[in-house]
């Protein structure tokens, strides 16, 4: 048989690889800085100006003030830096290491050089304009919410784009092949591949306000909303953070153990049934929330399975090192793989026993959450990472590795960092959630302060804070051995390789093939099947919540957003209020209680017919705001956004001076109203359509007066700031923070009886 000469192209991941180690750090860096914030929350006030004397700034009191952190704009806040550590983390440190991995492995499994080098590199700086775009974008408060999709519409037809360009070289290259049948690793990857296409689309279904701006509400809304968007969110931790790190784990740890994987057979069955069983799991985010019962049910049945194959895989992984476990103790490559696979297989126990009804009561919304999402990313993604980048940069640059002691010393500051920072949130997320359910015997919370609730885990962020700079001190450690080792090493482009090529045959089944074997050298029809192994249980959940009137009873109180309601609804997005505050009661005495008072009610499906998107929150670091409305006068309200210290003594929110600074932008909002109307077929009126400019100034017009009413100091310091700067004055009916109130006072008013209905625990 004829043997033909080719070359791997290493350039290509060469450059994913540099990408993966600098975003990784951008990442670990911004993930530090909002761990700070949760007990620092004056730190933008250090960097940016403060007017309270108590707080040591960088710029002098007096000389330009509160003006510095007004000036900021809120690029600085809580709500966007998380949103952004997780796109760091997720797209940008993982998805480049991601495609680092890939396209290196693909090569040498398939024995063919990649199918084009120009999409290699299309897919490459497209990816990384798309990064860069997130970063932009999300500083200047411009996102969807949609926890792990906030992009707007722009970046995310940018990601469609490079996605598909990803898979057009990945199938080319496996269409080119050398070899027969295809490796496990490979099958991860077009899982993957076909996965994330699915609900990257389908998720992200929205509407532009308009083709020249970046403003779009989602296709779904409400109850709808919150299926897909965790359809989507859960099995973005599936599809992106564990199946094609699964394919990275198969290629690496056999590599670097020289053994090979422990089952054939158990890799095939780990795969069908990991996509499978993992797609039906989204609900399980969702339990106790308005989401109809039989959804939660099927969410909360499939995440148990779930551990079967979860488990299998990390069996899979541990026991290819049989025979091999000497060498862990010299190989710093292979103690970051078997921590990696350790933390995939404690997190994928964890994920499934949090599904359960009887502990998501207790662990919904607290930092148990947290701490499971950062086993995940810390332990699995990131140490599979480092020990895919110790064994790559020796092979890609022809040399040893600079220091084996400096990786250790990576490996265990890593690993004790991972130590502090998931441990600590396990104890402050189970101190929070049995905190808040504490009854006295007379009936009423034991603790009625929420504050009561925040300064008992106080000591834990501390905790998580020191194990993130622990992390992050091994992963600079890493840099500096990474850029010595290629200082002294040299780097080859195209690496030689020859292999025979690949007989053709038909691509019918033989008598004596099994199944498998036939599938792997048939990769449309793998493909196909793949497809249909995971759209089964989107498609089931979905479809009928979606279709099925009685999913989403209507609630005829329920009324659209006042034009002023709604800029506040989109100025509370844009500040990424629901990373720490949720709007969804469940049925729980405690948190009916709590939220609602005596005759209080739970969230109802119908409520949320009007939300565009959901805004359920999936952590409460504040209070629940769904019956906020009424329950604080508007006064409060302006005083809590400049300085929530100021009403709420020991609070961690951080300031939000320039609501109250800024005019409110109103040139689109007779836009967005129209837009309801024309598209989603909100019930408006066309002469409130007419008249939407004059019912925004009704409104605010009335919340100033209450203001007023309720707070002359503010009212003096206002004519004050209108004697000191005259025409350039801004009456508080037109600025940000009137809109903001407006949708706050509003939240829950439209369903408040006298009587409580709940269910039971």
């Amino acid at each position: 048989m004829e043997v033909q000469k080719f070359s791997y192209d290493n350039s290509i991941v060469r450059a994913f690889l540099w990408a993966t180690i600098v975003f990784g750090v951008v990442g670990f860096l911004l993930g530090l800085t909002a761990a700070l914030m949760l007990f620092y929350p004056e730190l933008p006030e250090f960097f940016f100006g403060t007017d309270d004397p108590t707080i040591k700034s960088l710029r002098v009191i007096g000389s330009e003030g509160i003006q510095g952190l007004i000036n900021s704009q809120g690029a600085f806040g809580f709500g966007r830096i998380r949103m952004l550590h997780t796109s760091a983390v997720i797209f940008a440190f993982v998805g480049n290491c991601i495609f680092a991995g890939a396209y290196y492995s693909m090569q040498r499994l398939l024995k063919t050089r990649l199918f084009s080098d120009t999409l290699s590199w299309v897919h490459f700086w497209s990816w990384q304009i798309m990064i860069v775009s997130v970063v932009i974008t999300f500083l200047m408060g411009i996102n969807t919410s949609k926890e792990y999709a906030e992009h707007e519409w722009p970046i995310d037809i940018l990601i469609t784009f490079s996605w598909v360009i990803f898979g057009i070289n990945m199938f080319g290259t496996i269409a080119k092949r050398r070899v027969r049948h295809l490796y496990v690793a490979i099958w991860f990857y077009i899982g993957t591949w076909i996965a994330v296409a699915m609900l990257h689309i389908f998720n992200n279904l929205e509407v532009p306000l308009s083709f020249t701006g970046w403003k779009s509400y989602s296709a779904y809304a409400g109850v709808k909303d919150a299926l897909v968007q965790w359809w989507y969110g859960h099995n973005a931790v599936a599809f992106f953070l564990t199946t094609p790190i699964l394919g990275l784990m198969y290629y690496f740890v056999p590599k670097a153990a020289d053994r090979p994987v422990f089952s054939y057979k158990l890799s095939i069955i780990h795969f069908w049934s990991l996509i499978f069983i993992y797609i039906w799991a989204g609900p399980h985010h969702l339990q106790y929330t308005a989401l109809p019962g039989w959804v939660q049910a099927l969410g909360t049945g499939f995440s148990v399975m779930l551990i079967a194959p979860s488990w299998g895989g990390m069996l899979n992984g541990l026991l290819t090192l049989r025979g091999a476990w000497d060498k862990v103790r010299e190989n710093p490559i292979l103690k970051f793989f078997v921590v990696a696979i350790t933390c995939y297989g404690m997190a994928t126990f964890e994920g499934p026993i949090l599904a359960t009804k009887t502990l998501n009561k207790i662990g919904h919304y607290t930092d148990w959450i947290i701490g499971h999402v950062h086993l995940g990313a810390l332990g699995w993604n990131g140490f599979i990472a480092f020990g895919m980048i110790y064994y790559l940069v020796p092979i890609l640059w022809r040399t040893k590795l600079y220091s084996t002691k400096m990786a250790n010393w990576h490996f265990w500051l890593g690993t004790m960092g991972i130590i502090f920072y998931a441990i600590p949130l396990y104890i402050a997320g189970f101190t929070q959630g049995l905190m808040w359910k504490q009854f006295n015997p007379d009936g009423t919370l034991i603790w009625k302060n929420w504050l009561d609730t925040v300064e008992a885990i106080i000591p834990y962020y501390y905790m998580r804070f020191l194990g993130g700079v622990l992390y992050i001190f091994g992963a600079i450690l890493m840099v500096i051995n990474v850029v010595a080792t290629v200082r002294a090493g040299s780097f080859q482009k195209d690496v030689p390789a020859e292999a025979p090529a690949l007989a053709k045959i038909t691509k019918n089944r033989k008598s004596s093939e099994g199944y498998h074997l036939w599938l792997e050298r048939t990769p449309l029809i793998f493909s196909i099947l793949s497809f249909v192994a995971l759209a089964i249980g989107g498609m089931i959940q979905i479809i009928p919540t979606l279709l099925v009137k009685e999913n989403v009873p209507t609630i005829t109180s329920v009324k659209p957003y006042t034009p002023l309601e709604l800029e506040g609804r989109d100025l509370y997005i844009r500040e990424g209020c629901n990373a720490c505050h949720s709007q969804m009661i469940r049925p729980f005495r405690d948190e009916v209680v709590r939220f609602n008072g005596k005759n209080g009610q739970y969230s109802k499906a119908g409520e949320f017919v009007y939300d565009r998107p959901f805004l359920w929150g999936s952590k409460r670091t504040g209070p629940d705001l769904h019956r906020q409305g009424g329950k604080n006068p508007s006064s409060w309200h302006f005083k809590h956004m400049y300085n929530p210290r100021s009403t709420s003594a020991g609070s961690i929110m951080p300031r939000y001076p320039w609501l109250i600074a800024n005019k409110l932008d109103r040139s689109l909002t007779q836009d967005k109203i129209r837009f309801m109307k024309n598209v989603y077929d909100v019930p408006y009126t066309d002469a409130e359509i007419d008249s939407a400019n004059t019912w925004a100034n009704d409104q605010a017009a009335k919340i100033v007066k209450d203001i007023y009413n309720e707070a002359p100091d503010i009212k003096k310091a206002l004519e004050a700031e209108k004697a000191r700067k005259g025409a350039n004055f801004i009456p508080l009916e037109q600025r940000e923070i009137t809109a903001l109130i407006a949708y706050l006072q509003r939240l829950g008013t439209d369903i408040k009886t006298t009587e409580a209905k709940t269910a039971s625990n």
